[in-house]
């Protein structure tokens, strides 16, 4: 049965802070241990009020020092924003400091408003164009140095932190397969081209030392509660939050509303029915045949559910239902 992994953003809720939510994030990341999930991912964002993991190599190392056995990384690190160098010296370290459980996880998009992004000081005339170029130098950086090497990421060098290309197009696509890295495709937030993608990567992918063949992670949203209606009530701060971010609104993620779509005009439906069409909402029987159904449509190695939830305790609730039915899945299959 696929592997289940977990993407938090570390959500910041109307009424508490980032203090709370990076707390919240640990504690999940203990939860998802003990559960069997394999890795704990955070995502780099800016200038968003509700989302606490800004500094993501920070966020990993809270996570990973709190944790033992499960894998820790980025989902993902964006790239323009930073210089290769940096993001080795950051990942090397993080490595160092927990060996092999790190994951480096790679975007092109600035995770912000175009101001926001000036504001990250970045030359913005490379920025995305230059992303294949700074994938490959980063990953040169993780190699052992040659002798002469004059610029190195100490620590870094011979590290080998694994790593993956992420995306919502068909660019990640072809260049995950053409390096022959892991792809993790953003369909629980962008899933229009989810199948084509897939088509691209597995048709053209080239294996390489870190891979041999295809591997694939896919976001979905999974909100699992013990009964439909709960769960459905859970679902609208997430239809609330995508909302407010579409409408230039973004904010703290808000509490559930009963009926909420029932208000929304044509226009708002319309748009929550494109993006979070990849979402598995309901009890665990529900849960357990969307699960089985995604898994079937898309082939996915692997799956990282994220969970938008308001109710930390709920949150947990969900992924503790999440794993008893991939539980089940994986013993019937």
């Amino acid at each position: 049965m696929t592997t289940l992994s977990v993407l938090d953003l570390s959500p910041i809720v109307e009424g508490s802070n980032a203090s709370q939510s990076l707390a919240n994030s640990l504690d999940l990341a203990r939860h998802a241990e003990r559960l069997g999930y394999r890795r704990y991912w955070l995502a780099e964002h800016h200038n968003m009020p509700g989302i606490a993991s800004a500094a993501t190599s920070v966020v990993i190392a809270h996570v990973a020092g709190g944790t033992t056995t499960i894998r820790v990384g980025a989902g993902g690190i964006m790239l323009p924003n930073h210089s290769p160098l940096v993001i080795a010296e950051q990942f090397g370290t993080l490595n160092a400091l927990h060996p092999g459980r790190i994951d480096l996880g790679l975007g092109r998009a600035p995770g912000t408003d175009m101001g926001t992004a000036r504001a990250l000081r970045r030359n913005l005339e490379a920025g995305a164009d230059s992303f294949p170029q700074d994938v490959v130098e980063l990953m040169s950086y993780f190699q052992p140095a040659e002798d002469g090497q004059r610029i190195r990421a100490v620590p870094g060098e011979g590290e080998q932190v694994p790593i993956w290309i992420l995306g919502s197009s068909l660019y990640g696509a072809q260049l995950a397969a053409m390096l022959g890295l892991p792809y993790a495709f953003a369909s629980h937030f962008a899933p229009a081209e989810l199948d084509h993608a897939l088509e691209i990567y597995r048709s053209r992918f080239q294996p390489s030392k870190q891979l041999d063949k295809p591997y694939v992670m896919l976001g979905l949203n999974v909100f699992a509660a013990p009964s439909d209606a709960e769960a459905r009530l859970l679902f609208t701060s997430l239809q609330q939050a995508f909302v407010n971010l579409r409408t230039g609104r973004p904010g703290r993620l808000p509490p559930p509303v009963d009926g909420y779509e029932r208000n929304l005009d044509a226009m708002a439906k319309t748009m929550l029915g494109q993006a979070l069409s990849c979402a598995v909402v309901g009890a665990p029987e529900t849960v357990r045949q969307g699960i089985a159904a995604f898994v079937r449509r898309t082939g996915a190695d692997e799956l990282m559910v994220t969970a938008q939830i308001f109710d930390h305790a709920a949150r947990v609730r969900s992924f503790e239902i999440l794993a008893d039915v991939h539980k089940s899945l994986s013993e019937a299959a």
